[in-house]
């Protein structure tokens, strides 16, 4: 072989061994364009919180925290929810649009309504079958996470605002099988008008559609100087307006009652807040129907 052929042959075989290193980073590259979506979108996923319910607190302070809670008021509350499930599920659910969406409200402040709202998501949630979500539509003056003691979370303002773009990212479970949370979220100076929003239309409607098995509970502002109050109950199939005993006017109740939507049932809860040692809260009576034309 001649010193020409010689080099020839050398230098083919440095081409030969050049294109198989070549073929190991190349298959080395793809299998790391393989791995690396997938872990960073494994490091991305945020684990949403668990809120944490302290019963003992939530007994001492009258609420219905469990089967075997011994508050006098149980029962009560047991005859409140039926009529309200009923009404959600049974034959009235058909005269009723988003008949499984209640509102909670008053006709002024400081009359125990988010008392009676937790209350009642509480003894619903208790049903083996029944899943209960609670939202703080209280935007003004929130105090569903100040009256079950959780640190304030993103809630409905920032949907309602499309800070928070799934309905999913504000719902919260608790440790409570059945009870899910939606909290008020931080303040905002168009905290009313978000309410009256086409978006908060929207969010009624998917709650009501996407969850039919599923009572959802709108702890509401009260009735009376809140304009956007009554907007909601367009939203939702049922009412419970809150009156507290020996001081709440007759009138300011009916003021209220005709501000709502005439279509809905609604219901009245009379109750009255005794101040003790240990904060405890009596119920008084119940009543309810459909609203005249």
């Amino acid at each position: 072989m001649s010193t020409i052929e010689k080099a020839l042959a050398k230098q083919k075989q440095a081409e030969q061994s050049n294109n198989i290193n070549d073929t190991k980073d190349n298959n080395a590259i793809e299998e790391t364009v393989v791995v690396s979506p997938q872990t960073v979108a494994s490091e991305n996923i945020v684990k949403k919180d668990k809120i944490i319910l302290n019963g003992e607190r939530l007994n001492e302070r009258g609420f219905i925290y469990s089967a075997n809670s011994t508050h006098h008021i149980q029962e009560e509350f047991r005859h409140i929810k039926r009529k309200l499930i009923n009404n959600a599920f049974g034959l009235a659910a058909k005269t009723l649009n988003h008949s499984n969406l209640i509102m909670v409200s008053s006709s002024s402040p400081n009359e125990g309504k988010t008392y009676i709202a937790i209350n009642l998501a509480l003894s619903i949630a208790l049903e083996q079958d029944k899943t209960v979500l609670l939202v703080d539509a209280d935007v003004l003056r929130p105090s569903l996470h100040r009256e079950l003691e959780f640190e304030s979370k993103k809630g409905l303002l920032e949907y309602l605002l499309a800070e928070v773009t799934s309905l999913s990212d504000i719902i919260y479970s608790t440790n409570i099988d059945n009870l899910k949370l939606i909290p008020a979220g931080k303040p905002h100076h168009l905290t009313n008008e978000l309410l009256a929003s086409e978006r908060m239309a929207k969010l009624a409607k998917e709650l009501a559609e996407r969850y039919p098995d599923r009572i959802v509970i709108f702890d509401c502002p009260p009735i009376i100087g809140v304009t956007e109050t009554p907007v909601l109950s367009d939203l939702v199939g049922q009412a419970i307006v809150v009156v507290e005993e020996s001081k709440t006017k007759v009138d300011d109740v009916k003021n209220a009652v005709s501000q709502l939507n005439k279509d809905i049932a609604v219901g009245i809860v009379m109750n009255k807040t005794l101040r003790s040692k240990k904060d405890v809260y009596g119920y008084y009576g119940y009543g309810y129907g459909r609203k005249n034309k």
